[in-house]
């Protein structure tokens, strides 16, 4: 059974949908209709309008025209799963060993069970119409978001994948797998107190399209240190949009006498761009700033100091996420489930 949450009116016949009734039912122009689907920005056009054509898009089913087969050329017939992924990146899709190790836990338990990854696309890709419609145009057995990717974008492919699974998304029409935020935090927060750090900064930034002061770690930050009595210091906190660049920027212009006695970096890259903002300016890391971080990258073992951290265990919750789609694949139809990793505590020399 597939377990869908959104209502929509799209085609149940067979039918294909051509650009004209998707023109005629948005009440526009097929140039209009054209310019939505390959993202054209060239003529201006209100969102209402740009909405209401993507309305019609999923409502009328519409798939765009794909390359025709060579006469005589058979199609394939395949047990193997074909599963999509998206990451939350908006840069490289390589270049963050966080989603890596994630996409290798995924990968390697599909390869061993019948099953392989057929694109890995970041969530702006998703923003561009004609990337969209493309890869969504060849059926799918199934789909792993990375990523919050936005309402629109998330209920269309909810009509076009059989099957969708999560991690750390927060859809709830779907499973999820997650590591729990708060127990993370909470955890590096209150190693920090008990060495007697008292006066500690936050490094971070937002989850996907919620603010960084609205977002979990940072909440279980604050708590933490409001249940034992410590201030904050809007100064000391800081949101560098997971850009490594500007976070030490930011560190650099509270300046070297101003800094706190530690901060906790609410992911490890932050924490060894901290690291490393805090050696150019000749601040001695332990013995003046204390840094934590989350995630236990690979990496941040190597860095200097070593990072004290607290692990997220990534690969396992890839895993996670492929056994639970290959799962729904074969029929298991109990409601969407919540999937929660615990973390642990790294020791090392940054604190």
């Amino acid at each position: 059974m597939k377990i869908l949450f959104y209502e929509t009116n799209f085609r149940e016949d067979h039918g294909m949908s051509t650009i004209r009734e998707v023109a005629a039912y948005a009440g526009v122009s097929i140039a209009t209709v054209s310019r939505v689907m390959n993202n054209d920005t060239t003529y201006k056009m209100t969102e209402e309008t740009r909405d209401r054509v993507w309305k019609a898009i999923v409502d009328l089913n519409y798939k765009a025209p794909a390359s025709r087969r060579r006469p005589g050329q058979a199609e394939a017939v395949s047990s193997v799963r074909k599963i999509g992924c998206v990451i939350k990146l908006r840069g490289g899709k390589y270049s963050d060993p966080y989603y890596l190790s994630l996409l290798s836990g995924m990968e390697n338990y599909l390869i061993t069970h019948h099953a392989e990854v057929s694109f890995v696309r970041t969530w702006n890709e998703l923003e561009n119409s004609e990337v969209l419609l493309r890869i969504f145009s060849e059926p799918l057995d199934g789909l792993i978001l990375m990523s919050h990717v936005g309402e629109a974008v998330f209920h269309y492919a909810l009509t076009k994948v059989p099957h969708i699974v999560g991690i750390d998304t927060g859809y709830r029409e779907i499973d999820n797998i997650e590591y729990d935020h708060n127990q993370a935090a909470t955890l590096a927060v209150s190693h920090l107190i008990s060495l007697g750090y008292r006066e500690i900064g936050y490094i971070g930034g937002p989850e996907g399209e919620v603010p960084m002061q609205q977002c979990r770690r940072y909440h279980a930050y604050r708590n933490t240190l409001l249940d034992h009595g410590l201030r904050i210091y809007d100064q000391w906190v800081l949101d560098c949009n997971w850009n490594d660049a500007r976070c030490a920027r930011l560190i650099r212009e509270i300046g070297r006498d101003r800094l706190p006695q530690a901060f906790f970096a609410s992911s490890d890259l932050m924490a060894i761009a901290a690291l490393r903002a805090l050696s150019e300016m000749d601040v001695a890391v332990p013995e003046r700033v204390g840094v934590i971080g989350l995630t236990n990258l690979e990496m941040s073992r190597y860095s200097n100091p070593p990072l004290t951290t607290v692990d997220i265990p990534t690969e396992e919750m890839g895993a996670a996420a492929a056994k639970t789609l290959l799962r729904r694949i074969e029929g298991e139809s109990s409601l969407p489930r919540r999937i929660l990793f615990p973390a642990t505590l790294v020791l090392r020399d940054s604190v």
